[in-house]
């Protein structure tokens, strides 16, 4: 049950993606407005998350996980029908707000509803696990509705999941508030709201067009932002306890999730475009490629609580990070004419790595928090890895397309067209499209220029993320020896 709102909410960030192209058609997009349908979902979606897990404390966590699903399925079907852009945008603004109501409610009722440890672990690898199915069979389910109905069937599925959740959460899932916690500040939601949105879209556009003025001002605007957050939390009654940051099972575990989700993400920005643009795949191969990828995640979260009756957690995470240390190895001799193998292999090792890491950190998380703060905490384990993939994309990609600019600029063809050596110059998907607009030898020697510099930035990106996830492992492995597998506890 805890694992159908889990499922659609991480639906919704890979589905849109497949359906842009007939969207962008139908309602004439710009670039910018195709940039926000996207982006909006999850902005909002992690601006909302410490807010939201909150709420879920003070009014009832199932009464949230109804109220969010209800309007996550009404929000979807004003998407589906959208007439224009700006309706679109907002519907799935909104779509955010909610869906950052179902992962919070979640885990905090799995804390709740499992007192046992043991128990509380499955419950919490079997939530993580319905995520990663929904980023597997997300490009799958919208590929198919796309091909045999019109774009906005892809948001419809949402809304029969949605009844589902709403007639079955009352059955199953017993209602859980803490009456002892006064209310809420409105103040220190706003700002948590402020810091989480402007600093992510910093990074974003970092990520797009380099260290600028826009997204050095918004980067140190959410920095400041969420300084006072920080500081007004220390209140009598705030929306976060920072005492929990104390427990080094709290911190360490926020911290190992942030930086794993970092390389994450750091790569899939890359893989993604690699797999069509240098292997030269459709975006539907492209997204079948990527399932292994996700079945990965998918086994390793289910794998973490009996890895755990043998190991202490700290132990298996870091065995873990270190098994996808060795994948983003595999990514260094991959090359653009044959490395297709290798890289799907070394993905796949890289995710299945990092499956026990969001499980049993997550865990870690959730349950040394006091049951009064389980959603604060949960929402808290949600919003870390937002932060690290938005992390991971700026800094991460910068670094990629820094090495791609460099290589590329000294191994051009010499005599192309000044627009031709520009766009190829400037990222590789604009050196395809200049490719196909000269003459085959020409056009063949640009894109293999292009491809093998390409190909050199990714290489430094899994060099990167390999050194960044052995540090962590290690320092995992340190702090957290202490802390006892779940058949240990109580």
């Amino acid at each position: 049950m805890l694992a159908l709102p889990t499922l659609l909410a991480s639906l919704e960030l890979t589905i849109p993606n497949l359906a842009l192209p007939a969207i962008s058609q139908d309602l004439s997009l710009s670039s910018a407005q195709s940039l926000w349908i996207i982006d909006i979902y999850g902005f909002l979606l992690a601006g909302s998350l410490i807010t939201m897990g909150t709420l879920g404390d003070r009014i009832g966590r199932r009464r949230l996980l109804m109220v969010g699903s209800a309007v996550f399925g009404v929000a979807s079907v004003l998407a589906a029908y959208s007439t224009s852009a700006e309706m679109l945008i907002a519907t799935r603004a909104l779509l955010g707000v909610a869906g950052a109501t179902l992962m919070p409610a979640a885990l905090s009722l799995a804390a709740t509803l499992f007192r046992d440890a043991r128990q509380r672990t499955v419950a919490i690898s079997v939530v993580i696990a319905s995520v990663a199915g929904g980023t597997a069979i997300g490009p799958l389910i919208g590929g198919w509705f796309l091909q045999h109905f019109w774009w906005g069937a892809v948001f419809l599925i949402a809304a029969p999941v949605s009844v589902l959740v709403i007639a079955l959460a009352p059955l199953l899932l017993p209602e859980h508030r803490e009456e002892a916690l006064g209310r809420m500040d409105v103040v220190s939601a706003g700002l948590s709201l402020a810091a989480v949105l402007v600093l992510i879209y910093g990074l974003k556009h970092m990520a797009v067009n380099g260290l600028d003025i826009v997204s050095i001002a918004a980067i140190v605007t959410g920095l400041l932002i969420g300084a006072w957050f920080v500081r007004r939390q220390h209140r009598s009654d705030p929306l976060i306890d920072l005492r929990l940051f104390r427990s080094p099972a709290f911190s360490v575990s926020l911290g190992t999730l942030l930086f794993g989700v970092f390389v994450l993400f750091g790569a899939n920005f890359f893989l993604a475009q690699y797999l069509q643009l240098v292997f030269g795949l459709s975006p539907l191969h492209a997204g079948l490629w990527t399932v292994p990828s996700a079945c990965g995640v998918i086994v390793g979260s289910t794998l973490a609580p009996m890895l755990t009756r043998r190991a202490r957690p700290g132990f298996v995470v870091g065995a873990g990070l270190a098994l996808s240390a060795a994948g983003f190895g595999m990514l260094i001799p991959v090359t653009p004419g044959s490395g297709l193998p290798l890289l799907v292999l070394g993905s796949t090792v890289i995710s299945l790595g990092l499956g026990p890491m969001m499980t049993l950190t997550t865990d870690l998380v959730v349950g040394s928090a006091p049951p009064e703060r389980a959603g604060e905490a949960s929402a808290l384990s949600e919003t870390a890895p937002e932060l690290g993939g938005a992390l991971g994309i700026a800094i991460l990609g910068t670094i990629g397309v820094a090495v791609y600019r460099s290589e590329v600029t000294s191994t051009v063809p010499l005599g192309l067209p000044e627009d031709a050596v520009r766009s190829a110059e400037e990222t590789l998907g604009g050196a395809v499209s200049a490719a196909e607009r000269l003459p085959a030898p020409v056009g063949d020697l640009l894109l293999t220029a292009a491809r093998t510099a390409f190909t050199e930035g990714l290489h430094l990106i899994a060099a990167i993320s390999a050194v960044v996830l052995l540090a962590t492992a290690a320092l995992v492995s340190v702090m957290l020896r202490h802390v006892r597998p779940a058949k240990e506890s109580g």
